[in-house]
């Protein structure tokens, strides 16, 4: 993620990286693949581990394509464990990006700008480094959008949790309803916005993600935040957790996280 007045939400303990390391590009980036032509060059902005980022160099080899993160321990796990001969990881800024003018055809963000004080600052410098008609594109999760089944107070406490949490971070948690109107005052005209949506209902799905959850709402960056900005005690976290659990375990259970999607042209 990039740097400057936000701080990342999640962290980086292991419960995050194992969500992030599911994340490809059919699961995670479909809205895209009409524009991965074979030779095309691309940057990754806030590539994480860098699953995403692998599966696009492979798609759109032999372009060059450059993962771009904040942290340089998930820089280096990135590097570590890529695949495609064409793909490289850089610790760099999403304000900031270390790269001329027109440098690239594409340029991907997923999950990033809802991390981010300024996202539309961060747009712009991505439609700063795109070619003339060059193409981004950014996915992000609207967490108030989030529906489950069956009701559960102990996830509503965890999205109730996590809205707060987030924001004061200084991040936007429902920033996929808001890609459009960040996209707009970033200065892009030609904007092509979609919506899609995780599911998780098999019971392998319930108990990866779920699971995940219980573990991260203990563990990860987002248990200290809780605790440490008076949000929550740690009996509440214990209730959260206990829930997510319950909820994997639930043969009836679903949950469908919506995301916001839009494609520009600079």
């Amino acid at each position: 993620m990039a740097s400057g007045s936000a701080r990342y939400t999640h962290g980086h303990h292991e419960t995050v990286l194992r969500s992030h390391t599911w994340r490809t590009v059919e699961n995670s980036a479909a809205y895209l693949i009409q524009y991965l032509e074979s030779g095309r060059s691309l940057l990754d902005v806030g590539c994480g581990p860098g699953t995403i980022t692998d599966d696009l160099a492979a798609r759109l080899a032999p372009g060059s394509v450059i993962g771009l993160d904040a942290s340089a321990g998930v820089v280096a796990t990135a590097a570590a464990t890529a695949v495609a001969s064409n793909v490289q990881f850089v610790v760099g800024d999403a304000y900031s990006l270390p790269f001329d003018d027109g440098t690239f055809d594409i340029v991907h963000a997923h999950q990033t700008l809802q991390h981010l004080a300024d996202p539309v600052a961060a747009l712009r410098e991505m439609r700063r480094v795109l070619v003339p008609g060059g193409i981004l594109a950014a996915r992000d999760v609207d967490y108030a959008g989030t529906f489950w089944f069956p009701v559960s107070p102990g996830l509503l406490a965890w999205q109730t949790l996590y809205d707060s949490i987030a924001r004061s971070n200084g991040g936007e948690p429902d920033a996929g309803r808001r890609l459009l109107s960040w996209a707009r005052e970033a200065g892009f005209s030609e904007i092509r916005p979609t919506a899609s949506v995780w599911t998780f209902a098999t019971p392998d799905d319930r108990a990866w993600w779920g699971g995940m959850w219980a573990d991260r709402v203990l563990q990860s960056a987002f248990a200290v935040d809780a605790l440490d900005k008076g949000f929550a005690t740690q009996h509440d976290l214990d209730h959260i957790s206990n829930a997510w659990r319950a909820w994997s375990m639930n043969e009836d259970a679903t949950m469908i996280m919506p995301h916001g999607e839009v494609i520009c042209v600079a």
